[in-house]
């Protein structure tokens, strides 16, 4: 086994520790471009091993972890926040977020006068 040697795959460890939901998007977002081992771009079979940084973009938000212990398989989540360190910046507040307009339950689809209203609000 990689882990017994000290190294593991990042797609495999991203996956194991709960960074991502599925290894596929775990692979996907190293493809992409997405994942940076102590600065430097990684592809998903590329090694991770203890005291490595990890940077990942996903959701809308960048999370920056220490490698603390390798695992392979998919671990719970108590395991898995003891497998690394978490740097990452604070989420943003919900509040920061703009809120999406909101329509009243039936009233059916925007006429072309609220488009251009909500249109005009949006800047466009």
């Amino acid at each position: 086994m990689d882990a017994e040697k000290g190294t593991v795959r990042v797609d495999a460890w991203i996956w194991s520790v709960r960074l991502t939901k599925t290894r596929s998007m775990a692979g996907a977002a190293c493809r992409a471009g997405h994942v940076r081992i102590n600065g430097e771009r990684a592809k998903p079979a590329q090694t991770v091993k203890a005291g490595d940084e990890v940077r990942l973009r996903h959701a809308g938000r960048e999370r920056i972890v220490v490698v603390k212990r390798l695992v392979r398989k998919r671990v719970g989540p108590p395991v898995a926040a003891e497998a690394f360190i978490d740097n990452s910046p604070p989420p943003p507040p919900r509040e920061a977020v703009a809120p999406a307009g909101q329509r009243d339950r039936g009233t059916g689809r925007p006429t072309k006068r609220d488009r251009r209203e909500m249109e005009q609000l949006r800047g466009h």
